[in-house]
C-alpha cells in the first residue's frame, strides 16, 4: 500500500482573508483541497477564486452547528435562530435529532439545501466533511450518505487522528478523546466501506486545530504512514477573532505561513507519496 497525502483548508468562504490564504497556498503547491461553507459570508468570493485555481480540489463543508444555515429560519425553526444561525450545543442537539422526527426532517432539508447550493456553483465535488466533525453522529452520517448519493459524493472525511499526534501536541484531552471515540470511528469506517465510499485512513489537525504550524507539518510528513492521510488546517491572512468570534485563539496566519513554507514544500517534494485531492484517488487501486 502506497502513501497519499491530502492537505485541506477548512472554512473556505467564511471570510475573504480565508479565501485569500487558500488561493495563495494553492498556488504555492502545498494545499491541494478546500472545504467550502456554502452559506458563509464570503462564499461567493471563494467560488470565484476556486474557478481560477485548476489544481484546487473543492469539497462541501456541511455546517449543521455554529454557523449560518442555507434555508430561511422559518423553514428550520428547530435548527436555526430567527437570524438563521445554528448554535454550538452539539450534544444537546444530537439527542434532539434522535428524539424528534420533525427536527430530523428539518435537518434533512438543510443538508439537501447545502448540497444543492454546492451543485449550483458548477465546481466538481471532491469530498464532503462536516463542521466540528458532527457526522460522527450516526443520524447525520445516514443523511449525508443518502442525500449525498444523489449529488455524486466521491469521498467523506473520517476524523480519525492518531493518539501520538494529540499527545505530542500537548493536548491530553484530545488524546483521551481520540481513544474514547475509537468505537465510533470504527463504526463510521465500516458504514463507509459498506456504502463503497472513499475515505481517509487518518486525519491530522483535530488536537492542534488553529495551531498547525510549520513544525507540526514537518513532524507529520516525517512520519507519514501508508494509506490515505489528510491534514486539515484553517489558514487565513488574518488571525483569531478577526475571522470569527469563536476563533479568538486560532493562529490562522501561522497556518498560512506553514503552507507557504519552503521547508514544507521541500519535504513534500522529497516524499515518496502521492499528493492531491480525493478525486485524484478514484482510479488508484494501490490504496
Amino acid at each position: 500500500m502506497r502513501k497519499f497525502l491530502i492537505v485541506t483548508a477548512d472554512d473556505f468562504g467564511l471570510h475573504e482573508a480565508v479565501n485569500e490564504a487558500v488561493e495563495q497556498a494553492s498556488r504555492a503547491g502545498v494545499l491541494t483541497a478546500a472545504s467550502l461553507m456554502v452559506a458563509a459570508p464570503a462564499a461567493a468570493d471563494a467560488i470565484r477564486r476556486a474557478r481560477k485555481l485548476p489544481d484546487l480540489r473543492v469539497g462541501l463543508h456541511l455546517v449543521l452547528a455554529e454557523g449560518r444555515a442555507m434555508l430561511a429560519p422559518d423553514l428550520i425553526p428547530g435548527l436555526a435562530d430567527p437570524v438563521g444561525r445554528m448554535n454550538d450545543r452539539m450534544f444537546v442537539n444530537g439527542v434532539r435529532f434522535f428524539v424528534f422526527p420533525a427536527l430530523r426532517r428539518q435537518l434533512e432539508a438543510e443538508i439537501h439545501a447545502q448540497f444543492s447550493a454546492f451543485a449550483r456553483t458548477g465546481l466538481t465535488l471532491d469530498h464532503v466533511n462536516v463542521h466540528k466533525h458532527f457526522h460522527l453522529h450516526p443520524t447525520l452520517l445516514t443523511m449525508l450518505l443518502r442525500i449525498g448519493r444523489d449529488f455524486g459524493v466521491p469521498a467523506v472525511r473520517v476524523p480519525h487522528e492518531p493518539v501520538w499526534f494529540a499527545a505530542r501536541s500537548g493536548n491530553w484531552r484530545a488524546a483521551a478523546g481520540a481513544v474514547l471515540l475509537g468505537p465510533w470511528i470504527a463504526l463510521m469506517k465500516r458504514r463507509l466501506r459498506r456504502a463503497r465510499m472513499l475515505h481517509n485512513d487518518r486525519l491530522f489537525g483535530v488536537a492542534a486545530s488553529g495551531a498547525m504550524d510549520e513544525a507540526k507539518l514537518l513532524t507529520i510528513l516525517a512520519r507519514l504512514p501508508p494509506g490515505i492521510t489528510e491534514i486539515y488546517l484553517h489558514p487565513a491572512a488574518l488571525s483569531g477573532g478577526a475571522i470569527a468570534e469563536s476563533m479568538t485563539g486560532y493562529r490562522h496566519a501561522e497556518e498560512l505561513a506553514a503552507l507557504l513554507s519552503p521547508r514544507v514544500r521541500a519535504a513534500i517534494a522529497a516524499g515518496e507519496f502521492g499528493h492531491g485531492g480525493y478525486t485524484d484517488l478514484r482510479s488508484d487501486r494501490s490504496l
